[in-house]
């Protein structure tokens, strides 16, 4: 005999499981995506070729070439003759509307 416990226990682990093998299907489809993204090289076509793209964005891409700091490159105090730069981050705030039932903006 089964109780009404030990069936509540195997309702919701096969819940959790099955959210938990969606979730990570869809993350999986993201970076099969990722790792099949064009490798593009950072050329003087590459500004007409985001241009032409649709919505002027390309979705999924690896940039190549050489990348010039803004002022000095970061070294690693880790790797000795490694370096990098920062991108800079460009922010676009959307307008916000307060939701006055979920009291939030």
């Amino acid at each position: 005999p089964i109780t009404s416990g030990e069936l509540l226990c195997l309702g919701s682990s096969l819940a959790f499981s099955g959210l938990f093998y969606y979730l990570y299907r869809r993350k999986a489809r993201v970076v099969a995506r990722i790792q099949e993204a064009p490798k593009l090289q950072v050329d003087d076509d590459l500004p007409a070729l985001v241009s032409a793209a649709e919505g002027r964005c390309l979705p999924y891409v690896a940039l190549e070439g050489i990348v010039l700091p803004a002022q000095a490159a970061l070294t690693s105090h880790y790797h000795e003759g490694l370096q990098g730069v920062i991108q800079k981050l460009l922010l676009k705030e959307h307008r916000l509307i307060w939701n006055s039932l979920a009291r939030s903006w």
